[in-house]
């Protein structure tokens, strides 16, 4: 029981050891990053794992020649290119399903209009929902998923899909690869990876909340304007 607690706490917070692993297990460490990054993009129920730190620690052991560079890149594009496509194709393939069966259970549970306006919302959205949703831990997770359920383009979904996972990488791997080794950046990797999600979040959070009083307005604008005419 003890191994098995030290080993999920290992996968949990494998930016913390990654060194430690690297010593150990030495190439192995590449298997592990694609099935962490693979999971965490392509599976809705592990959102948890690491994502932002782990590549970004990634980089700056590539920066001591601890991994390789070209490597770690290469393995990380493709398992985070490949997980959001499964994803995507899981939410296609079940999503749909799902909302259209008749079982009283899902009556209850399901919000079909919140289904349409989902579908609506990506027609309009989703490229940028697909991309801006890699640097915001748990959305990156479910994005692909709801792309599938509201049924957005297979070949658009592939062209934000590639172009966001090229930016994540890129971005986390050369960050780390040229600051992750700075002590301070590296004492206090995760307040910052905090701040970079805060930053990332409330804008978007923001943005929604204007929309919502926006059309709550507009809405008791109709409404007065209704009732002044029946006056």
């Amino acid at each position: 029981m003890d191994t098995l607690l030290q080993f999920f706490s290992l996968v949990l917070h494998i930016d913390q050891f990654l060194g430690t692993f690297i010593q150990q297990y030495g190439a192995w460490v590449y298997v592990v990053l694609f099935l962490i990054v693979f999971c965490e993009t392509g599976l809705v129920i592990l959102p948890f794992l690491p994502g932002d730190s782990l590549i970004f620690v990634g980089g700056a052991f590539a920066a001591t020649h601890e991994m390789n560079l070209g490597v770690l890149i290469a393995l990380l594009l493709v398992a985070a290119i490949s997980g959001n496509t499964v994803n995507y194709l899981i939410g296609r393939a079940i999503g749909p399903k799902i909302f259209s069966t008749r079982l009283p259970v899902f009556e209850r549970l399901l919000d079909r209009a919140a289904l349409q306006r989902t579908h609506d919302f990506y027609l309009r959205h989703g490229g940028k929902t697909i991309v801006l949703a890699r640097f915001i831990p748990v959305v990156r997770t479910f994005a692909p998923f709801v792309g599938g359920v509201s049924g957005m383009d297979a070949a658009r979904f592939q062209l934000f899909n590639v172009a966001g996972a090229l930016l994540w990488v890129l971005l986390l791997t050369l960050l780390g690869y040229f600051f992750g080794n700075i002590g301070f950046i590296r004492h206090y990797l995760n307040v910052i990876v905090l701040v970079g999600v805060g930053a990332a979040v409330v804008p978007l959070a923001l943005v929604g909340l204007w929309k919502m009083l926006s059309r709550k307005a507009g809405r008791k604008d109709r409404k007065d304007r209704k009732d002044r005419k029946s006056d």
